[in-house]
């Protein structure tokens, strides 16, 4: 078993715990599709194509997503160590697997809000369940407003008269996707999972099965093997959210993930609970419909936002086993 590499002349047990932070992103299905290298001056952050999922996302969009919320993490948990981190985006390197370079810039004092990004780091997952009926205030809009703002990226917040055709849409994408065996199975080989496991999505957290009448909630995360009472029902009327870009770049998506990040751990940092609708952004023709409804803007995520109640964290793989020490290793069946 190799020693855990450390960086930046941290010791090999705050390294640990930075990457260890660093893989608590989300991604789609919980495939956890990053991995860093770590050399004495700098931290590559790199795709792992193992993780792929080519049904719902045939161009890795998604995978750039979770690479980049993985890379705010790790901003975070740096400054959080004391180092000012420098990052450099490589998304145009289109046969290699980096996606980022993060450098010393120094010494890091922490801002107060990033601090307290970094508490939430722990306590942020996907909510599957109903939320509470009680609205998101507008103090806390703001706040989801402004987090987007400062990670370059533009926060749609849907209105009321946009809600039939969100809804219309979102439809759609996921008649269109359980129509495809391949996604099918794809899916089923990730959620639902019973037993220890390090990924996806297992029964404790899947949250409900969803019912034919439910608004915003399509995806069965059971795999079929939960039941629902009839009395339970999802919340019609959620805080739903597109998080946009100018365009639809490599590195648009890279820092849209980031985006993506400090706009969910602000929401956790103030209590809230969110849950991606992602089909309606992973089908073409919707996201193109979705592209015309916010005004021309790239849309890269689809959130329902609220107050919930406790749930369950999808597991996360240990940080040793986020490492990656060289091309072949990443190849490897």
């Amino acid at each position: 078993m190799r020693a855990f590499p450390t960086a930046f002349e941290l010791t090999p047990v705050q390294m640990e715990q930075i990457i260890r932070l660093s893989g608590m992103a989300p991604s789609l299905h919980n495939s956890q599709p990053c991995r860093f290298r770590i050399l004495p001056h700098v931290i590559e952050l790199h795709a792992d194509p193992r993780r792929r999922l080519p049904a719902a996302d045939p161009e890795d969009r998604e995978l750039r997503l979770a690479c980049g919320a993985a890379l705010f993490n790790l901003r975070l948990a740096l400054e959080h160590a004391g180092i000012r981190p420098v990052v450099t985006l490589l998304p145009h390197l289109a046969a290699a697997t980096a996606l980022a370079e993060v450098r010393s810039g120094g010494l890091a004092q922490p801002r107060p809000e990033d601090a307290r990004l970094y508490e939430a780091i722990t306590e942020r997952h996907s909510h599957r369940h109903p939320f509470r009926n009680t609205p998101v205030s507008t103090e806390d809009r703001h706040l989801l407003m402004r987090a987007a703002h400062e990670g370059h990226a533009w926060l749609h917040v849907v209105q009321p008269g946009e809600l039939g055709a969100l809804e219309g849409l979102v439809h759609r994408a996921h008649r269109a996707q359980m129509a495809n065996p391949r996604f099918r199975t794809e899916m089923a080989a990730w959620v639902g999972r019973t037993g220890d496991t390090p990924e996806g999505v297992p029964l404790s957290a899947a949250g409900l099965k969803p019912e034919p009448r439910d608004q915003w909630v399509h995806r069965d995360f059971t795999s079929g093997q939960a039941s629902r009472s009839p009395a339970i029902e999802f919340e019609s009327h959620p805080l739903l959210v597109v998080l946009c870009s100018q365009h639809g770049s490599r590195e648009a998506e890279l820092d849209a993930g980031q985006a993506l990040q400090r706009l969910w751990l602000t929401a956790t940092a103030q209590g809230l609970v969110a849950s991606m609708i992602s089909e309606v952004v992973e089908v073409p023709e919707t996201r193109e419909e979705l592209q015309r409804l916010v005004g021309g803007l790239t849309p890269q995520a689809l959130l329902r936002i609220g107050h919930g109640t406790p749930s369950v964290a999808s597991p996360r793989r240990d940080a040793a086993d986020m490492l990656f020490y060289g091309v072949a290793e990443m190849f490897e069946n």
